[in-house]
């Protein structure tokens, strides 16, 4: 029960917070957020004001209202009525089928509540009106049956008159707000009344003492419709296990708490806690599984399942753009992984700064295999400092040169922007590694999808070694490259490196371990490398051939690839043969082009070892390596003269 406790005190220091800052970002206890469809205007002597009746539609919906344990927890036929806030099938009696259990039970709750110690005037008039038993045929004058809703995606839905949800409310003399959601008294009224009624004490796990324990725990938790639950104590049948209890049936159904107790208090902090951690920026979702992370302390934290660029894409744009090549570099780059590297401490700087080194970090995953059940996939507690070294880890031995689009301002005016294509320095998201490793297969497969994000999340956290299929399936789709668009091959192509780079950086044998520069290597030796170079030669000179005549199609080196990876030696072949005619077209006007070309093939051929050059045997993911970037020099030397 760990997660509670935690969960439990990140609430208790949010409200701290929130104090200080006169801010309200938490559900207060007893109370939930639901979106209602109907506002109806009475004044203090309960009676109703006409005109004033408004249909709600998408952001002015949610509404806080109070609730009891047995109501937040209601579900199909059951009747358990909110205390002030309902639909209409609990609140009217003068409706031609209304259910008057219903009616009753919601009344007789309400004028508990007004009669108390914990009465409020706003209740008092609510109850006041509704005795009246006038609703229906106020609210008919007022508008149509079945509502008409917009949602906040454009659509709308039909809500039946019985479906239809009501908040209240009401006007007083000398006071600004008549809303019944946003009084803080009336709040505290209901947490009042609610801890004197509904008192059942035990001994809470998670406190270490006897207080009121909760009977029913929260859902709502993903999403405001979501049923399922992480805590549930409600099954008296069909299990077949119980466990060492000494309780006997009659008994479990009447308590039911020798597994385990918990305090209503602190479940409600615990779970609204994790209801507005799953709604802030810090939550990852894929479907219905999603994670979190947070420090107990409530500061920021960053996001381990974002891509570098989407951590830090400004300060990754300047890295791209403000760091001139220098001319001496015998590398033809500047050493970006040198670069990234400053980039990624600047960034985690800030964090190191805000966040105490021994405060506790969280990271918690959540999935559900049934409607009603909710299950915790992932947990981990960390130091703040080894979760932030963990991610420095992550972030610079996966990182790689990636494929990015950004709006640029159109110089002529034409369009307010165009896009971009800019290779920033950028370790890959769990999202688009499942994405080149499985491509359109996750469309249909979320189970696939949920299953690569369980196995790469502990590679970020844990620091694991990355799972090896994982990196040969992108390495393979990275090959294959007609299958795809040409944006999403190279998306794939500098995931793949990133994968291998990082993948090798961590094998787990020492004596296996590599490193790999993202400038180009031109002392590297080994045969991957250096054919991963020549494809990437022989595409260029094709192309450029290509251009100058006017013709737009796949160059054989593209569409050859795959078969590339598998057999390099009679693969090159056949390219080399098919580069005569385009060599023959450039020698008359890009001369010093193809010179320049012919040299760099050259001095390939001269640094392979005995008979690498010969042997065919498949290629290794290293060759994505040697290629990219090779064809990286030429992206950041642009052909703007005829002899390079």
């Amino acid at each position: 029960m760990s997660w509670l406790a935690k969960l439990y005190e990140t609430y208790e220091n949010i409200q701290k917070l929130d104090q200080l800052n006169h801010r309200n970002l938490l559900w207060p206890i007893s109370h939930f957020v639901k979106n209602a469809h109907i506002e109806v205007v009475i004044d203090n002597d309960g009676s109703f004001l006409k005109g004033r009746t408004k249909i709600l539609h998408g952001e002015d919906s949610p509404t806080l209202i109070p609730a009891s344990e047995e109501s937040a927890g209601r579900a199909g036929s059951k009747i358990a009525p909110h205390p002030l806030c309902e639909e209409i099938g609990y609140c009217s009696i003068d409706r031609p089928t209304a259910n008057e259990k219903k009616v009753a039970a919601y009344m007789n709750q309400l004028n508990e509540w007004a009669t108390s110690s914990w009465a409020h005037p706003k209740v008092a008039a609510i109850l006041k009106y509704l005795e009246k038993k006038t609703l229906w045929n106020d609210l008919s004058n007022e508008i149509e049956f079945p509502l008409k809703i917009k949602k906040l995606n454009g659509s709308s839905e039909k809500k039946s008159a019985e479906k239809a949800f009501i908040r209240w409310r009401v006007e007083e003399p000398g006071k600004v707000d008549s809303s019944t959601w946003k009084d803080e008294d009336l709040i505290q009224s209901w947490i009042g009344f609610d801890f004197e009624k509904y008192s059942k004490k035990g001994f809470c796990y998670i406190e270490g003492k006897n207080i009121r324990r909760a009977s029913n725990h929260p859902r709502f938790l993903r999403w405001p419709g979501d049923g399922a639950k992480l805590v549930s104590s409600n099954d008296h049948s069909g299990f077949t296990f119980r466990g060492r209890f000494t309780d006997t049936k009659s008994t479990i159904n009447k308590n039911g708490v020798q597994a385990v107790n918990v305090g209503f208090e602190v479940t409600q902090k615990a779970h609204n806690a994790l209801r507005w951690l799953l709604n802030e920026e810090r939550c990852f979702r894929n479907g219905d599984q999603v994670y979190v992370s947070w420090a107990i302390s409530g500061r920021k934290t960053p996001d381990p399942l974002k891509s570098s660029w989407d951590l830090f894409n400004s300060d990754l744009v300047l890295q791209e753009e403000a760091e001139p090549e220098p001319e001496h570099s015998k590398d033809h780059s500047i050493d970006l992984g040198e670069s990234f590297a400053r980039h990624l401490k600047n960034y985690l700087a800030g964090y190191y700064a805000e966040l105490e080194l021994n405060e506790q970090i969280v990271i918690m995953g959540l999935d559900s295999a049934t409607p009603g059940r909710m299950g915790i996939i992932y947990y981990r507690e960390l130091l703040a400092s080894e979760f932030l070294e963990r991610l420095e880890s992550w972030h610079h031995q996966f990182a790689w040169p990636q494929r990015q689009t950004r709006d640029i301002p159109d110089p002529d005016g034409k369009k307010k922007f165009f896009k971009k294509t800019i290779w920033p320095v950028s370790s890959p998201s769990p999202k688009a590694i499942a994405e080149a490793a499985y491509g359109n297969v996750l469309k249909s497969n979320d189970k696939l999808k949920k299953n690569v994000i369980e196995r790469i999340l502990p590679c970020i956290v844990d620091g694991r070694q990355f799972p090896r299929d994982l990196m040969v399936s992108a390495i393979r789709r990275a090959c294959n490259r007609n299958n795809c668009e040409n944006w999403e091959w190279q998306r794939n192509l500098g995931i793949a490196c990133a994968l291998y780079k990082g993948f090798f950086l961590r094998h787990p044998k020492e004596n296996e371990r590599r490193e790999y520069s993202m400038a180009l290597e031109e002392g590297r030796t080994t045969r991957e490398y250096l054919y991963g170079r020549l494809l990437a030669i022989a595409e260029r000179i094709e192309e450029t051939a290509l251009r100058i005549g006017g013709e737009e199609r796949p160059t054989t080196a593209a569409r050859s690839m795959q078969r590339f990876a598998d057999r390099p030696f009679s693969t090159w072949r056949n390219i080399e043969l098919s580069l005569q005619p385009y060599m023959q077209r450039l020698q008359g006007n890009r001369a010093g082009f193809l010179e320049n070309r012919k040299k760099e093939l050259e001095g390939i051929y001269a640094a392979f070892l005995s008979d690498d050059f010969t042997s065919e045997k498949p290629l290794s993911g290293e060759f994505l390596l040697g290629y990219h970037c090779q064809k990286q020099i030429w992206r950041k030397q642009p052909d703007k003269t005829s002899d390079q």
